[in-house]
């Protein structure tokens, strides 16, 4: 395993950085500490070829890019400090009202308009991994405490990307970390809708008219959204009329590794296998991201190019009475892992 340094941009007169962690097999994941971002991953076909399979840019110019920023599709980046959407964009803790930024119509969206994506991480590499290492201060964008926050990503020699993610918070406050990144293991020389999904569940949350959990959980054994025993992505968009958005929920009360979804693709023979401690995790297939975005080679993104596995708390948990462990004490350590495991 190798790590290579170099310079990805400026930001506000510091040096951006772009980590490029190498294994042995050709697989390559490359990583800014602007947003601890995921800005590409190399991954050889069945064939031998070594192609993208993750959206993003060549530099950092890219994720300011006018269509990029108008559309905010959140590619590849940390999310935090709460991911997803906040009903109202506000919560109650401890007797006391908090209010948020309303990024996505009413609610509160991936921690407000300047979430842990677009903050400039302190990086380090440390052996056969990259930490990268956070501070947000009480009251950033609405939410109470101040966080220490750091993620460290690993790639193995058996072809798995591990993201670990600590945080630990001065005040009880909400805190729900996940990754971002959008997958093609076709290479974008297609959409996503020819690839097979498995999620190990048939249980998802409830949305309401706003995009946000109700906190109802839902029996879909045997609808057209239970991908437990793998379906063809694009013959489920058909039977939903839509794309995915899917807050598949886990039996998972010890927050456990466990394996929970994996995605393939004939064309390519690449897979992905994807593994957490988290309880819930969103498939989305990019129904709405625009089609105008591409890096800079011309590899086209957009809508239904590219699927996300976003393992984190229930979204909305800071609304919903016994989420698992959305709200982390004044002391105490947030802490997940997930590993998103390659394969040809």
């Amino acid at each position: 395993m190798s790590i290579d340094i170099s310079n990805f941009g400026n930001y506000n007169g510091e040096t951006i950085k772009l980590f490029s962690l190498k294994n042995k097999n050709g697989l390559e994941v490359k990583i800014t500490n602007y947003g601890a971002t995921v800005t590409s991953i190399l991954a050889p076909n069945k064939n031998g070829d070594i192609e993208n399979i993750a959206c993003g840019f060549d530099t950092l110019d890219g994720y300011f890019g006018k269509d990029y920023v108008e559309n905010s599709p959140y590619f590849g980046g940390t999310i935090g400090r709460y991911c997803s959407q906040i009903k109202d964009s506000k919560f109650t803790l401890n007797g006391k009202q908090y209010q948020l930024a309303k990024n996505c119509g009413e609610n509160n969206l991936h921690g407000g308009v300047e979430g842990f994506d677009k903050k400039v991480w302190k990086a380090e590499k440390i052996e056969n991994c990259v930490k990268m290492s956070l501070s947000s201060k009480d009251l950033e964008e609405g939410f109470p405490g101040n966080v220490k926050a750091t993620v460290i990503f690993t790639l193995s020699s058996n072809n798995e990307l591990k993201i670990e993610y600590r945080a630990t918070p001065d005040k009880d406050t909400p805190l729900s970390l996940t990754n971002h990144t959008y997958f093609n293991l076709n290479a974008f020389e297609s959409t996503i809708e020819n690839h097979k999904a498995q999620v190990n569940t048939n249980k998802r949350l409830v949305m309401d008219d706003s995009g946000a959990a109700t906190g109802e959980i839902v029996d879909i054994k045997g609808k057209s959204d239970d991908l437990s025993s793998g379906k063809i992505i694009g013959d489920v968009h058909k039977a939903m009329g839509d794309g995915f958005e899917h807050f598949y929920v886990f039996d998972n009360p010890e927050f456990k590794l466990q394996e929970v979804a994996r995605i393939s693709s004939d064309v390519s023979g690449r897979s992905l296998t994807v593994s957490s401690t988290e309880p819930c995790m969103l498939l989305y297939t990019g129904k709405y991201t625009s089609d105008a975005i591409k890096r800079e080679n011309g590899e086209q993104y957009g809508k239904y190019r590219g699927f996300c596995c976003e393992t984190h708390r229930y979204q909305n948990g800071p609304n919903i009475e016994n989420s698992p462990k959305s709200i982390t004490k004044a002391g105490e350590e947030f802490t997940s892992t997930t590993i998103f495991k390659f394969g040809w």
